[in-house]
């Protein structure tokens, strides 16, 4: 019974093994595996071959997964060129634009100064012409001159002439003296293109004297900054309109706001920083007088209420020359005083009982004295009369426009019966209706 046992492990035992190896618990075990003699293999199949078609497996999975990577990563680059791309082209063309708009303001800058030189040699033209023709084969047996292009007759009339025709011409505007009964709407003559030009003064000479200049020349003065000296000269209104300025004159001294005026041939201004009263005579081009006016607060001790160093006001009207201020004395209340338009003395002075720092503005008219109450207000009032005859004043309510919502300069003209005035970079006029109340004539 032995042997029978020994032979048939025997003979497995060439298809067997055995091994030993030490467990996880330090253990010594001994491990026995026999070949099966029918099986060639098993049917779950082997752990070898399960773990290599998992490897495989994943190995194709990782590989898609780079591809679909590095397909995420190209578009997004793509992506990102494209949009640069685009950015570059939209700065291109704006570029492009602004380029052909700056040659359209050049060509259109270029064809005005062409067009301004032009005038500008014709003028020089019909100046010489004129200087070689006797000046009576220009006239008519009334005076008027009659030329192919309109020339100013007060460039050729006799100074004496002209002063002939003044006094009649006071004496009509005197007779037809009155209170200011209204005011019309505003109606714009120019605007400013520069910073310069927020406010400032504009004015025709109502008496005009001199060989040069008449009562369609047109006078201008930016008042933003601190050297104010140079002084617009503009044919008439059309030229101004235009922006084309027959002549720029240099000032001597420098100007103080907006308070100068124009009147038989001499601008009347405010020295910068001080309470002198400056009279430049147009003709000559130099100062002819010049006078502190006593005890005027100057450089805003005593401004209008929208400030600008609005403190000494210059005026004219059919009554003469006037410089609207205030004094120490007066406490900020309105003085009006009447000046020689020769040596600018004064000739006497009224003291009111309206503040200056509080209306937006004053004029005169007929010997009168008229407040703005309200600078920028687009409706507001002119508030306040003094009359300079009887002494007295009085509160009125007469309606006015600031349409631009900051007027800086209210003057009256009482040649043209209309007030000039400069609304935040916009020069306009306001026709005004005289009479006496009750009767409503003009």
């Amino acid at each position: 019974g032995w042997f029978p046992v020994v032979t048939s492990l025997t003979s497995v035992s060439s298809q067997a093994s055995l091994s030993r190896s030490n467990d996880p618990n330090g253990r010594c075990v001994y491990s026995f595996a026999v070949v099966s003699p029918q099986e060639s293999s098993c049917p779950g199949g082997s752990a070898k071959s399960e773990m290599d078609e998992v490897l495989t497996r994943l190995t194709l999975l990782e590989a898609l997964v780079s591809r679909l990577t590095a397909r995420g990563e190209q578009g997004t680059a793509s992506g990102g060129l494209r949009r640069s791309e685009e950015n570059l082209q939209e700065a291109y063309a704006q570029v492009t634009r602004e380029r052909n708009q700056l040659q359209l303001d050049q060509e259109r800058l270029n064809a005005q100064v062409r067009k301004l030189q032009g005038t500008v040699a014709e003028l020089n033209r019909e100046t010489e012409r004129l200087r070689q023709r006797p000046c009576e084969q220009t006239h008519t047996s009334g005076g008027t001159l009659h030329e192919n292009r309109p020339v100013p007759a007060s460039r050729l009339l006799p100074e004496g002439s002209q002063r002939a025709s003044s006094p009649k011409l006071s004496s009509n505007i005197s007779s037809e003296c009155g209170e200011l009964l209204s005011v019309g709407d505003p109606v714009l003559h120019r605007k400013a293109d520069a910073i310069t030009g927020k406010y400032g003064v504009w004015l025709q000479d109502p008496d005009p004297r001199g060989p040069y200049y008449t009562n369609k020349t047109v006078w201008r003065i930016d008042s933003v900054g601190k050297e104010i000296r140079q002084l617009f000269v503009y044919e008439d209104m059309d030229q101004f309109s235009k922006g084309f300025p027959m002549k720029v004159l240099v000032l001597p001294e420098p100007v103080e706001s907006t308070g100068a005026t124009m009147y038989r041939g001499s601008l009347y201004y405010q020295r910068r920083r001080s309470r002198t009263l400056l009279r430049y005579n147009l003709t000559s081009e130099s100062l002819a007088s010049r006078l502190d006016l006593p005890h005027a607060g100057f450089h805003g001790q005593h401004p209008y209420s929208w400030g600008g160093y609005t403190d000494i006001d210059l005026a004219a009207d059919e009554r003469g020359l006037w410089v609207i201020y205030s004094t120490g004395k007066a406490k900020g209340a309105i003085v009006i005083s009447q000046l020689d338009p020769a040596s600018l003395e004064v000739r006497r002075s009224w003291e009111t009982k309206i503040r200056k720092n509080s209306v937006g503005n004053a004029f005169m008219v007929c010997g009168r004295l008229y407040t703005v109450a309200s600078y920028m207000t687009p409706n507001t009032t002119i508030n306040y009369m003094f009359d300079t005859t009887t002494g007295e004043g009085q509160a009125v309510a007469v309606p006015f426009v600031n349409k631009y919502r900051y007027n800086s300069m209210v003057d009256y003209n009482h040649a043209q019966r209309k007030l000039y005035a400069w609304d935040n970079f916009h020069m306009v006029t306001y026709d005004v209706r005289l009479g006496w109340v009750g009767q409503g004539r003009s």
